[in-house]
């Protein structure tokens, strides 16, 4: 980043996912028919993991899902577990591509963590399965979990030490501020997305919802300011 760049240090996304972004027009195509159909493979089985769960999914639902003979599976995944275990990595870098895609270009942190929470509610909203499979994970495949959350965690939390040195965030453990964001963000996700037949956060709770990120980071909160008592009192009590 050049000196003289407006953008303050720790305000953009994490600078591994600018290089995995998708070809732009006119790129020519970077998959071939092997890692189209390993592709296949990968969202068939996300969907039938996120719809009957790790028990009761089998190579047979998933090849029928991505629509491929069932010998074609094992060219690509040893078996159930190492298919599980992709889609939970496949996810992890989808969204957090989608974060810092979303994140790019914003010029304070508090604005990047405004972009950035919206960019994963809408892949969440898209994609219900980084939940559903995510959380299967806890007890199928309990390496995948903690190399989910350390990927994504270990990737943010140096952007919120740089913003630190800046005074642009109040002073701390960047790591335990990095966790403490992740659990407000997937915690709304999981209430207003997850179990919300809308599977939307509302404007309102996502603005509640900045108002205490913004207290976390030790910012200045970019909501409305509170009405005042005279504004909310009872007609009858302003005659």
């Amino acid at each position: 980043m050049s000196v003289n760049s407006p953008v303050p240090p720790g305000a953009t996304g994490p600078p591994d996912l600018a290089r995995v972004a998708s070809d732009g027009p006119g790129a020519a195509p970077r998959q071939g028919k092997a890692e189209r159909t390993r592709r296949k493979l990968l969202d068939a089985a996300e969907q039938v993991f996120a719809a009957v769960g790790y028990h009761d999914a089998s190579i047979v639902k998933i090849t029928e899902a991505a629509d491929v003979a069932q010998g074609t599976f094992y060219l690509y995944f040893s078996g159930k577990q190492q298919v599980f275990d992709e889609v939970v990595a496949d996810l992890n870098l989808r969204v957090r591509r989608a974060m810092s895609e979303a994140a790019r270009g914003a010029t304070t942190r508090l604005e990047a963590e405004r972009l950035g929470f919206a960019g994963f509610f809408r892949f969440t909203t898209e994609h219900p399965a980084l939940y559903r499979v995510i959380r299967q994970a806890e007890f199928v495949s309990p390496h995948a979990l903690r190399s989910h959350y350390e990927t994504i965690l270990g990737h943010y939390a140096p952007f919120l030490e740089e913003a630190m040195e800046t005074g642009e965030v109040a002073r701390g453990d960047p790591l335990v501020l990095a966790w403490s964001l992740a659990a407000v963000g997937e915690a709304i996700g999981l209430r207003w997305i997850l179990w919300n037949e809308n599977h939307e956060v509302p404007p309102q709770v996502f603005e509640e919802m900045m108002a205490i990120i913004a207290r976390m980071l030790g910012a200045a909160a970019e909501v409305a300011p509170a009405p005042s008592p005279d504004d909310v009192a009872p007609s009858e009590d302003r005659a």
